[in-house]
């Protein structure tokens, strides 16, 4: 970057702002704000992703492309099954540089409003939540698909779990707390294959793709 440069910048408020940089050093930058323009890119469909925590670099890759696609809210998960341990000072850590995945994600794909990671819950936890999103949970076995979903449906709450699946005792949880099990197709997924899929799925029905 260098004095006089013209670049655009976002807050997360759901404004662009285009600017002139006044003074760059190694530590900071400087900018006159030239104008802001409210540029509303966020689907009609507000997506919260209760994702099983996942190996090595699979959650970042997880994170970074649901939040391409349009996630709103991410809460990492924990479950039976899951082979992720992490707590305290790791944990912290891991939330903090899944945060700034999600902003550079915004960055590489022109949103305006960064999605929020929240600190890490229990799959119970997480499934109790009543905040009135449709709840769904994707099972090999179930009746329904995305396109049965009623078509006014504004938020939804999708749950994607860990490599091997809920247990049995885990899917019958979800159902106590009104989930509807939904099929994606004949075939059998990765758990970071199943997120984006599922996403990409509810947002050709419901949201801004397509």
């Amino acid at each position: 970057m260098s004095v006089g440069q013209k670049i655009e910048l976002f807050d997360g408020s759901n404004h662009t702002f285009s600017a002139e940089i006044t003074e760059a050093t190694k530590k900071s930058v400087f900018v006159h704000i030239e104008s802001s323009t409210l540029d509303d890119r966020e689907s009609p469909l507000d997506i919260h992703l209760g994702q099983v925590m996942s190996r090595g670099e699979k959650m970042e890759f997880t994170i970074q492309k649901s939040v391409e696609l349009g996630v709103n809210t991410i809460t990492p998960l924990l479950s039976e099954r899951c082979g992720v341990r992490l707590d305290g000072e790791r944990l912290e850590k891991k939330l903090q540089q899944w945060q700034k995945i999600a902003i550079a994600a915004c960055e590489q794909c022109g949103r305006n409003r960064i999605p929020e990671i929240r600190p890490v819950q229990s799959l119970e936890a997480w499934c109790a939540e009543n905040d009135g999103a449709f709840k769904i949970n994707l099972h090999p076995r179930a009746s329904h698909s995305v396109n049965t979903l009623p078509a006014d449906l504004k938020h939804v709450r999708l749950l994607i779990g860990p490599e091997g699946g809920l247990s049995t005792e885990e899917i019958a949880m979800t159902a106590n707390y009104q989930f509807t099990d939904i099929l994606l197709g004949p075939r059998v997924l990765r758990t970071e294959t199943t997120a984006l899929t599922a996403i990409t799925a509810l947002q050709v029905r419901l949201g801004d793709l397509g």
